[in-house]
């Protein structure tokens, strides 16, 4: 099992029911991928240390998670990077 550790940030101009929208699907992304998440967690809006795409905060979200290969992580960074709601993003991998 490789460990890895997603932050991103969604953009703070959608509504509350549209975020969780956003974070739901990358979750069906992962797990359907074959990920297992291990821990997530919603750190709420933050301002930005600069900005990105015009926007100055987000709300940010970190996932914890276990995969057998990358097909889960490469699919997610594909669509994150594709989406417009998704502003920034990081993957990292953990080694334990």
């Amino acid at each position: 099992m490789k460990n890895y550790e997603i932050m991103f940030i969604v953009r703070p101009t959608l509504g509350e029911e549209e975020v969780k929208a956003v974070v739901k699907n990358f979750e069906d992304i992962l797990t359907n991928n074959g990920a297992k998440i291990t821990d997530s967690k919603e750190m709420g809006q933050r301002e930005l240390a600069y900005e990105i795409k015009k926007f100055k905060s987000g709300y940010y979200f970190v996932y914890e998670l276990e995969a057998n290969d990358d097909k889960a992580i490469k699919e997610f960074d594909r669509l994150a990077l594709i989406s417009n709601d998704i502003i920034r993003h990081l993957i990292t991998k953990i080694e334990k």
